[in-house]
């Protein structure tokens, strides 16, 4: 039986953790997760030639990010995912919901506006067409809740429960163009949220929350009715391959489980890294507020000790 375009898969042994997380090393995924690490680290490595410094907590966190991409599609699992739900539930959860959070903890287009030259009065170079795509009304439309959300909830039911996601897990470009597709919508929906780095849309941390709850309940009820389908919902996986000993109605229940368990993972999350980033926000205006009052202090004191001078002028 081969499935997708990725080689015979019916002699598959078992899956076991070991075996799953053995290198493949899928071309595509890994040249562009070795490229990412080349891009960032070049723009720290910039940064720190002209002696600015980068909070090593983003290094870790983007390499952290483009780690989990590459354990998921540059291993075993890619293999396994492609004859089993429950494992490629696992790729479509990490991929769409925890690598997303974490590379954009890593500040990527912060780092890249502050290591890219500026091309100079009346030129256009990256940096400025960076600026450019920032400021666009394309990204203005594509980072708003009243489209993020609607995307990100569209990419799970408008996917599994359509004829669509047969259709592309039958080729290898298919299965790529899904997986990108899963890793650019988590990018989307989680951008505003997380309000790392610079973009036309950043509520308040109590609308952060919002938008981020406002998502996870779908993906939480998508999980659920594939644990409580009668029959199989999905027909690239209808068919297990018996080497594996798996049904397909139970290996749609593990799937169902894992969408809907994996859910309250990316909102402990965000909501930690939203709750440090509010408290660094409140430090900070306490800060400027101090550092105001010292001035009014200051200058009160200066009109103060000036009327004192003046009284004793005129007495004297």
């Amino acid at each position: 039986m081969d499935h997708g375009g990725h080689g015979m898969t019916a002699d598959l042994p078992p899956f076991t953790l070991g075996r799953g997380l053995a290198l493949t090393g899928e071309p595509v995924f890994l040249a562009g997760c070795v490229l990412a690490l080349l891009l960032y680290a070049w723009g720290v490595v910039r940064l720190r030639r002209r002696g600015d410094s980068w909070p090593p907590h983003r290094a870790a966190a983007f390499a952290a990010g483009v780690l989990t991409i590459a354990l998921v599609m540059c291993t075993a699992l890619n293999t396994y995912g492609m004859v089993l739900f429950s494992v490629h539930m696992v790729q479509h959860m990490v991929i769409s919901m925890l690598s997303p959070i974490l590379l954009l903890l890593g500040a990527p287009v912060t780092l890249a506006l502050r290591a890219l030259p500026a091309a100079g009065r009346g030129r256009t170079g990256p940096r400025e067409l960076l600026v450019r795509v920032l400021q666009s009304r394309y990204v203005r439309i594509i980072s708003h809740p009243v489209f993020t959300i609607p995307l990100f909830i569209a990419s799970l039911y408008g996917l599994y429960f359509t004829p669509l996601f047969d259709f592309l897990m039958a080729s290898r470009p298919g299965h790529i163009v899904m997986m990108t597709h899963f890793l650019a919508v988590g990018l989307v929906f989680f951008w505003p949220i997380m309000g790392v780095d610079p973009g036309p849309h950043r509520p308040g941390y109590v609308m952060r929350m919002l938008e981020l709850f406002a998502g996870m309940p779908f993906h939480a009820f998508f999980g659920i009715a594939l644990m409580m389908a009668s029959e199989p919902m999905v027909g690239t996986y209808a068919d297990p391959p018996a080497s594996l000993g798996v049904t397909a109605l139970g290996d749609q229940h593990a799937a169902g489980g894992i969408a809907w368990a994996f859910s309250e993972i990316p909102s402990v999350l965000v909501l930690i890294a939203l709750v440090f980033q509010w408290y660094a926000s409140e430090q900070r205006q306490a800060r400027r507020q101090d550092r105001a009052a010292d001035r009014d202090g200051d200058r009160e004191l200066a009109e103060y000790n000036a009327y004192l001078a003046s009284l004793r002028a005129r007495s004297r």
